[in-house]
């Protein structure tokens, strides 16, 4: 392809996909059509296609930048008390109950990318890559695809959480706590440790630090994306 047209379709996806972020956190996942997102970005409806193949491709890109910048906050969080793994991913997936809670349209979203076939697979696959090194020590004879496994089962369980919005009885709170004696059980880290873990974890402001991760995403969508061509 020449190099020009080439430029061309890459800020024609970049586009897309920043109106697609707007309309996304406005309305969320399903209120939200191709020719929404093409409208909005200012173009024909017919442009959305020659930018992606369908509007789940658009929101794989789109669950890629999420948990980069979850990824990305939850070490920053969590560099700043110590290193301990379990801490990481105490702290990552807390942020994601969090981010739910900041809106409804978020919480589509959220709910839906752990849903779709593309999305949720991305989700597994990404995250068993890492859950040997969380979780290794207390499983030594855990393999790549036990993890990929379990991950399938602890991800059920954050999709049924986020999707409970949280209310005077069951805060966001008592869900993170519920959340993480779960899965930390499931990957057989034992209670003591799962107690002081959850504890530093309720301990943390990380409200802000959901909101950071929203306003970062449109803001990468504003400057350039470099996960635009992956699909």
């Amino acid at each position: 392809m020449p190099k020009g047209l080439q430029s061309k379709g890459i800020a024609r996806r970049n586009r897309m996909l920043h109106a697609a972020i707007r309309l996304f956190l406005q309305n969320g996942y399903e209120k939200t059509t191709t020719s929404s997102i093409a409208k909005e970005a200012g173009m024909a409806p017919s442009s959305f296609f020659a930018a992606f193949a369908s509007k789940e491709a658009l929101l794989l890109i789109l669950v890629k930048l999420m948990f980069a910048g979850q990824f990305e906050s939850a070490e920053q969080i969590q560099g700043q008390s110590d290193d301990d793994p379990v801490m990481l991913y105490a702290v990552e997936t807390s942020l994601q109950m969090y981010i739910t809670e900041l809106s409804e349209p978020l919480r589509d979203l959220y709910v839906t990318g752990y849903s779709l076939p593309s999305t949720s697979e991305y989700i597994y696959s990404s995250t068993a890559k890492r859950l040997p090194q969380i979780f290794g020590k207390y499983m030594p004879d855990a393999q790549e695809k036990d993890f990929y496994e379990m991950d399938i089962g602890s991800s059920g369980m954050m999709r049924a959480y986020m999707a409970r919005p949280c209310d005077f009885y069951f805060t966001v709170e008592d869900k993170i706590s519920r959340f993480l004696e779960n899965s930390l059980t499931l990957y057989c880290v034992p209670v003591e440790k799962q107690h002081q873990v959850i504890r530093k974890v309720l301990e943390m402001d990380l409200g802000p630090a959901a909101e950071k991760i929203i306003t970062g995403m449109a803001q990468k969508a504003d400057e350039g994306i470099d996960l635009i061509g992956d699909e």
